[in-house]
């Protein structure tokens, strides 16, 4: 195809003419779909209807505890065991807790500010000082309302194909002690799907000689087994890497089973050092008496030994979805030079950049045509992203036909977006 902006202002016109006969047409289907959020679909959280088989009414964990029972903060062995393996650490530096990855990221930041991760005179509101992270972007939202929900200020560190910019990162850290805490979703990174090079990951381990002893390293690694391609990839050892350079006391790692088995009933997982997961612990014990261990139980045998099988399961489920979106963006906008987007090999979304300028117009465009996209700027801190050209494409929830419909609609309403900025650039519009 020959690039938009070296075409014809007639040639745009009629273009545009089709495109919007075209879609008018899908909107008189009157569709409904819905590409907003990286949910698993029916069809994989079937995958895991074993769970309600696996405990065969023995409720015992190895070491004896009856898991109906009170107690037990840092979860039975069986799964701390699981989550060590998710995570490639050492059980004993892991605590199962209840269906929320997400919910230890919030509790572990609120005991960073309040309680002290490293002590009492380490919380970071023991003085009046604002309280700042970095956050590479395009990146998580979730990140980002903890973030915002604590008043802590957000700094954008631009992602490249191998992780975040760390001459960036370490540049920013070194001028401003305020500067607390780093997100990371080291593989398969939401939105963009980059895995972090071992050089990065010795980088981010690295950090806290620089940025002081109360800096944190949160860990997210929320895809650590969600491949689409076997052997699959292989990420660098942050626990290595923080060993190597000192740094142990200040890397906090989470994942959880929420994609693997049943998002509403999963198992979370933090890893730390040891001092920390105890004073962690501590924190946690104010608020909760124990996690559902029978969950946990139950996971840990419907699992265990079978991680990689259980996810080839989810690959072949989702694999073809992502080839649907990829082969439309490929026949419909490679060659017109107005957009760019991720081929990742694992994890739940492909990241898509138009023309700067053009992501709140598309996403816009494609709602009024049925299909709900993620809001454009939401994988920015605050919901700005500062060239409006971010889009976050995530295509596991819908059947296969239905992502067949978005992406095709998606596609349209990104060329007929693109053929009307060059329009209006001209004036021709």
């Amino acid at each position: 195809m020959t690039a938009l902006v070296a075409q014809s202002t007639d040639a745009l016109r009629d273009r545009a003419r089709t495109l919007s006969a075209r879609l008018d047409q899908l909107r008189a289907q009157g569709l409904k779909l819905d590409l907003t959020r990286g949910k698993p679909a029916t069809d994989q959280l079937e995958l895991s209807n074993g769970l309600e088989t696996a405990l065969h009414g023995d409720f015992r964990a190895r070491d004896g505890t009856d898991v109906r029972n009170y107690g037990g903060l840092r979860g039975i062995p069986e799964a701390r065991a699981l989550g060590a393996a998710l995570l490639g650490v050492d059980p004993a530096t892991v605590m199962a807790a209840g269906n929320s990855s997400l919910t230890l990221m919030y509790q572990t930041i609120d005991a960073a500010l309040h309680f002290g991760l490293w002590g009492d005179d380490c919380r970071w509101r023991a003085t009046n000082a604002p309280v700042k992270f970095l956050c590479p972007t395009p990146g998580y939202d979730r990140h980002f309302t903890i973030c915002q929900s604590f008043g802590i200020e957000m700094i954008n560190v631009p992602m490249t194909d191998a992780g975040p910019d760390m001459n960036a990162a370490e540049a920013l850290v070194a001028a401003d002690a305020n500067i607390k805490g780093m997100w990371c979703v080291p593989k398969y990174s939401n939105p963009t799907g980059c895995i972090y090079s071992p050089e990065v990951v010795r980088r981010i381990a690295a950090l806290p000689r620089v940025a002081g002893p109360n800096f944190l390293i949160c860990w997210d690694n929320a895809y650590a087994v969600h491949d689409l391609e076997f052997p699959p990839p292989m990420l660098a050892s942050i626990s290595d890497a923080a060993e190597e350079a000192g740094t142990s006391l200040q890397i906090v790692q989470f994942c959880s089973t929420s994609k693997i088995t049943y998002a509403g009933a999963g198992v979370g997982f933090v890893a730390a050092a040891p001092d920390v997961l105890d004073r962690l612990e501590r924190f946690l014990s104010v608020q909760e008496i124990g996690p559902d261990k029978v969950n946990q139980l139950r996971h840990a045998r419907f699992l265990e030994g079978r991680i990689e099988l259980h996810m080839r399961a989810h690959a072949a489920l989702i694999r073809p979805k992502f080839d649907a979106v990829l082969e439309r963006l490929e026949t419909g906008l490679a060659g017109l030079d107005i957009a760019t987007w991720t081929r990742p090999q694992g994890g739940y979304f492909i990241s898509f950049d138009t023309l700067p300028g053009l992501a709140r117009r598309v996403v816009a465009l494609a709602k009024s045509a049925g299909v709900t996209m993620t809001a454009a700027g939401a994988t920015f801190p605050y919901g700005k992203d500062p060239l409006d050209r971010n889009i976050r494409i995530a295509p596991t929830f819908p059947s296969l036909r239905d992502v067949e419909a978005a992406a095709e609609v998606f596609t349209l309403c990104v060329e007929l977006a693109s053929i009307d900025h060059f329009l209006e650039r001209r004036g021709a519009a």
